[in-house]
């Protein structure tokens, strides 16, 4: 069973090599960050029933309490396709959040931006974890002046759009958020500020302090 985030091509000539040394496949995608232990982790596999189902007591171990949270996604590839997916809608909404955070700061209007944060928490269409996690950021540094604008990218982005090109699926908002992530190579960006922010919240990736540049 391959449980990291592996690029999807590979899995049906990973299954190949162990068939035929009478060893089952499973590929299975990962979600849940630094918070999967406390949370359960989101997980996506994919391949044979019957080998799914030799693995099927550690999913259930693993996955969150409830109905959701885990899926036999289908042939051997589809877990990580379907993580690889997941992971370019994380891009996107990600992007949207930045790039509202930083319109809402650039205003003298809107006195604090922290708050309205918060408010949308309860409510509101756009409330998610993600924009939980944004509050968190935003307690721990209210401008997020201790960050530098930089955030990478896990490579999961850029299959997704690379998979997109193969199937000719327009993915604009994904592909934006990528070419986002590129941008901030060369600036200290606002938008990435929170990017790497959330990013540090989630799946506790290290963020670059200004003052180690």
């Amino acid at each position: 069973m391959d449980g990291g985030n592996s690029r999807w091509t590979d899995d049906e000539k990973h299954a190949e090599e162990l068939k035929a040394k009478g060893i089952g496949f499973v590929d299975c995608g990962v979600s849940g960050g630094v918070w999967g232990l406390q949370n359960g982790y989101a997980l996506m596999y994919g391949g044979d029933k019957d080998d799914v189902a030799k693995v099927q007591p550690i999913f259930d171990a693993l996955k969150p309490e409830g109905d959701f949270g885990s899926v036999h996604a289908g042939k051997v590839g589809a877990g990580h396709f379907a993580k690889m997916v997941h992971n370019g809608i994380e891009y996107a909404m990600m992007q949207a959040y930045a790039e509202g955070w930083e319109l809402l700061e650039k205003v003298d209007s809107v006195t604090d931006v922290r708050e309205v944060f918060r408010s949308w928490q309860e409510g509101t269409v756009i409330r998610s974890w993600l924009l939980d996690l944004a509050v968190n950021a935003l307690d721990d540094d209210e401008h997020l002046e201790k960050l530098r604008g930089f955030a990478q990218d896990s490579g999961e982005g850029r299959w997704t759009v690379e998979a997109a090109i193969d199937n000719a699926v327009p993915l604009p908002a994904i592909t934006a958020s990528l070419f986002a992530r590129f941008a901030s190579r060369q600036d200290d960006s606002p938008q990435m500020k929170m990017i790497a922010a959330l990013r540090n919240q989630f799946g506790g990736h290290a963020v670059e302090s200004k003052s180690e540049h």
